[in-house]
């Protein structure tokens, strides 16, 4: 017999909850880039290696929490993820090298995001949601995220003025901490336990499809896009607009505004899912992004100009996780789908590591973040373009397959 699925509403809440404080906290970290390298003497590569190497881990290890979180559930890879968070935090803080910073920053902190996001939060809600509810509830925990950066952000920008950069870092690491008696809430009967449905695949064989399918393929190229252009825009941009002469609060404006509008952007989404194929909403997504990056570079730099980009750019920044996690769902199946998601993230933090890294290596060569801009308008394009030939319906699987 089937184990009772936890309450959508237990799920929805609990989830979109630990998504609003870890990726509340991350969408920050571009506010901490001058303060941290100021006080070091560091150059903004420096920062940008360090938060490639974030997001290039948050993709890896994500594969591996996916995998632990479908076979044990997703409290005790959440609660480890929590824990994790608030040490690289503790060593953000303290760290006096770039090296050191690169670890706590890049590689730990990195690590607890792939425990405390979508990958993991996304297979509990495929495992307990109904298929026909499934994007829209993935919708909103994205939403959630979004959410987390508008509320957050302003937060942490006050923070950094009032208790300075460390004592920032310090209060957040503590906040953290809050993740885990979230993560109890999503607490599942054990997945392999007598009674329950057995799985038609193996890890392996779960992964030898999925890779041989060139939907699957289309899917991670997109997303590594995805990647490129929010991080890069999320990282750097509050840089770009004080080189350019803004107030610090303009930055920490644009981004909760991205945050705010996102919210919108996600859930809508996620709510079309189920009605319009997901490749026609990704390819509008990222055609739509390379638009409002040209308008923006186009246009007189003001601080409307800014707002009107963040809040577009909102609409769009997130929207691309519910279509695509419900894709990956609806072609393969739920019972590995922490795992997948987490592989498709991985080619989406792939993109987030060029994107960061690329954005503080061509600022310091060049002086400016002009050649990122223009890449990210020609990746939009190209993403649109390879989401259109995707096949969304259910794989075929003509004889179960061993397990």
């Amino acid at each position: 017999m089937q184990h009772k699925p936890l309450s959508l509403t237990q799920v929805l809440i609990c989830g979109a909850a630990i998504v609003t404080l870890s990726m509340g906290i991350r969408h920050g970290f571009g506010l901490w880039l001058q303060p941290i390298t100021q006080a070091q003497g560091w150059g903004r590569q420096e920062f940008g290696f360090a938060m490639a190497i974030q997001n290039l881990a948050w993709g890896f290890m994500g594969i591996f929490a996916g995998m632990l979180a479908d076979k044990f559930g997703a409290f005790r890879v959440i609660t480890a993820g929590a824990l994790l968070y608030a040490l690289g935090l503790v060593g953000m803080a303290q760290a006096q090298t770039p090296w050191m910073f690169a670890l706590f920053t890049g590689v730990i902190i990195g690590t607890a995001q792939a425990g405390t996001t979508y990958a993991v939060i996304y297979g509990v809600i495929g495992r307990n949601v109904p298929a026909e509810r499934r994007s829209w509830a993935m919708g909103i925990a994205a939403a959630a995220g979004s959410f987390g950066q508008f509320l957050m952000v302003p937060v942490e920008g006050m923070l950094i003025s009032q208790a300075g950069w460390q004592n920032a870092l310090m209060i957040l690491a503590a906040a953290t901490v809050l993740i885990i008696p979230l993560a109890w809430g999503l607490r599942e009967p054990a997945l392999n336990a007598p009674g329950q449905v057995k799985r038609e695949q193996t890890i392996l064989q779960s992964l030898q499809e999925a890779f041989k399918y060139p939907s699957f393929q289309l899917l991670m190229a997109g997303y590594f896009v995805c990647g490129f252009q929010v991080v890069f825009i999320g990282v750097h941009m509050p840089s770009y607009l004080k080189d350019h002469g803004m107030a610090p609060q303009v930055a920490s404006y644009a981004l909760a505004l991205i945050g705010l509008f996102n919210v919108v952007g996600t859930y809508i989404a996620g709510t079309m899912g189920p009605q319009i194929p997901k490749k026609h909403i990704l390819a509008t997504i990222y055609i739509s992004r390379s638009v409002a990056i040209t308008l923006f570079l186009l246009v007189p730099l003001s601080p409307t100009s800014v707002y009107i980009f963040s809040a577009v750019m909102g609409l769009l920044w997130l929207s691309t996780v519910p279509p695509t996690n419900a894709a990956v769902a609806h072609i393969f199946g739920v019972a590995h789908l922490s795992m997948l998601s987490g592989f498709i993230f991985f080619g989406h933090q792939i993109g987030s590591f060029m994107g960061v890294w690329l954005g503080g290596y061509l600022y310091d060569k060049t002086g400016s973040y002009d050649i990122v801009w223009y890449l990210a308008i020609a990746l939009g394009v190209l993403a649109a373009l390879v989401n259109l030939p995707v096949r969304e319906s259910p794989i075929a699987r003509p004889t179960p397959q061993a397990t």
